[in-house]
């Protein structure tokens, strides 16, 4: 695959995985739009590696505390910030990943991977992203985060996988919803989605290494790298932005592509 590609992909990926307009809906508009060359799983897993590795070392601090939580759950301990905070993590993962499982096992993944779909999505999605941001109330932190949240964040994370809808935006929104503060839910997010990008890329994984090839490894090495620096950025830059700044400007991106998203499918 050409250079000039993978980086349009992985710049794709890495900017908008963390911010609420979709990554999976841009990548998909991609080639339906421009007529390029699909990108194939073995790019998709690449590029989504690339992400999990930019909020891994973002969030390292949580993460390190998460990592060892986990070693405590897997004895039947759940006595410290990161034992709890790793069980809310695997709670709020389940939902995407048994539904995730059934759109792939029913075959709807592949029908919903249209432009009329994504021009819905990201229409709706925003405008309720905006009604949550502004209504909600922003007097929890991610320290207050509990079962009950994760659950409820958990379950508006599977709606995620509809192409368009934003697994971050659907995340923040359910935070807003439920009175955590912009900075703080947007972090709860991020977090939720290293479970969620884990297990999607050892799903896609799995069928990948049986038909890589050198090539298609070494353009995958490329384009994680790639969507590792341009994620990492984005990220950098949304979380500082969220101290001063609401989530409307992405609000009203996602209203005007899904917008003209609709116009070329119904036209």
């Amino acid at each position: 695959m050409a250079f000039t590609q993978l980086l349009i992909l992985a710049l794709i990926q890495g900017v908008t995985e963390f911010l609420p307009i979709s990554s999976s809906g841009h990548l998909i508009l991609l080639p339906n739009l421009t007529g390029m060359q699909d990108q194939g799983q073995v790019i998709d897993v690449a590029v989504h590696v690339g992400t999990l590795l930019a909020v891994i070392l973002y969030f390292r601090a949580d993460v390190k505390d998460a990592a060892k939580g986990t070693l405590r759950l897997m004895t039947g301990r759940m006595d410290t910030p990161g034992a709890r905070l790793a069980f809310l993590l695997l709670v709020a993962t389940i939902p995407v990943i048994l539904f995730g499982l059934a759109l792939k096992l029913s075959g709807l993944d592949d029908m919903l991977r249209s432009t009329a779909v994504i021009g819905w999505t990201m229409l709706v999605f925003g405008l309720v992203l905006y009604w949550a941001d502004m209504k909600g109330a922003q007097d929890k932190a991610d320290s207050d985060w509990n079962l009950r949240d994760a659950i409820i964040m958990g379950l508006w994370q599977a709606v995620a996988l509809i192409p368009g809808t934003s697994r971050s935006g659907i995340t923040i929104t359910a935070a807003r919803h439920l009175g955590y503060n912009r900075h703080d839910g947007a972090k709860l997010a991020m977090l939720m989605s290293i479970p969620t990008i884990m297990a999607s890329a050892a799903l896609l994984g799995a069928e990948v290494i049986a038909t890589a090839d050198a090539q298609a490894a070494r353009d995958g090495a490329i384009a994680a790298a790639l969507a590792f620096l341009s994620a990492l950025g984005a990220l950098w830059l949304m979380m500082r932005l969220l101290r001063s700044v609401s989530f409307t400007p992405y609000v009203i991106y996602r209203v005007i592509l899904g917008l003209i998203l609709l116009w070329i499918a119904y036209a």
